[in-house]
């Protein structure tokens, strides 16, 4: 059977795979919601839901940094990878032992098209199916929840020394503005660096959002964003409903409602 990734990747698989190793933890988190937990065989140490994840699976690295010879001892069907989790030279080195889908996404759009892609290949069309309506149902009551709410200025912070924010081509980018928030570095691509002179200057900012991952901000972090911008509003939030696409979504758009 051959399958086409995000990438436009071919894949060709000869049985549907049996034994799953996931690179992502929000992939393996869908996968779970799919009705594959008996299907994974190889996790990373960041694949931290459901909770014992990682008790049940093997861990075989990171989402950088792979253990080859546990992958080898599990003898995965496929491999399931991200083009921004994981690097290209991982994909590479595994592809010439195993078959690998690499997802690419950056709107909510192109998260759906995954879990589809999922439910062809896991043989878990139906699941997807109920997955994906029930995400399309959460999002259309969301917009319609912010449609007349007032814009606000707003960054999104994901790490300190050196202070990094969210630009545009990001999965965090287009949730912001499904939020109607104005992204004040989202002609940026990525994640830019800023400097603490540059921040200092953000006097027209309504929200900074100071997210919990990669880095993990906490009130000490939001009172020193503070004193260098007294006059805006910080908030933590959890950074996982922001960057954590599949399945995740479908409790998102609730957690969005309290941010306004």
């Amino acid at each position: 059977m051959m399958y086409t990734d995000q990438l436009g990747r071919a894949i060709k698989v000869s049985v549907t795979p049996m034994r799953i190793v996931s690179l992502v933890p929000s992939q393996t988190e869908l996968l779970v919601t799919l009705g594959l937990s008996d299907a994974i065989v190889g996790v990373t140490k960041f694949c931290v839901h459901p909770d014992a994840i990682r008790k049940e699976k093997k861990i075989v690295g990171g989402t950088k940094n792979i253990h080859l010879d546990k992958i080898r001892e599990l003898n995965p069907d496929i491999i399931l990878c991200n083009k921004e989790e994981n690097t290209k030279e991982i994909v590479e080195i595994l592809e010439k032992q195993y078959p690998v889908h690499v997802s690419d996404i950056s709107t909510v759009e192109e998260s759906l098209e995954l879990i589809d892609q999922y439910g062809e290949i896991f043989k878990k069309a139906d699941q997807a199916a109920i997955l994906i309506s029930e995400i399309r149902s959460e999002l259309k009551s969301f917009l319609e929840f912010v449609k007349d709410k007032p814009q606000k200025k707003i960054a999104y912070f994901i790490w300190r020394k050196p202070w990094m924010v969210t630009g545009k081509g990001t999965f965090i980018h287009h949730l912001l503005e499904v939020n109607g928030f104005i992204n004040m570095f989202g002609t940026q691509n990525r994640y830019p660096e800023i400097s603490e002179e540059q921040l200092s200057k953000l006097k027209d900012l309504d929200l900074v959002l100071l997210s919990s991952e990669p880095f993990p901000f906490s009130e000490e972090h939001k009172n020193e964003v503070l004193k260098m911008l007294p006059d805006t509003k910080v908030i933590l939030v959890d950074g996982e409903y922001f960057s954590w696409y599949g399945s995740r979504l479908a409790q998102a758009f609730r957690y969005f409602r309290t941010l306004h």
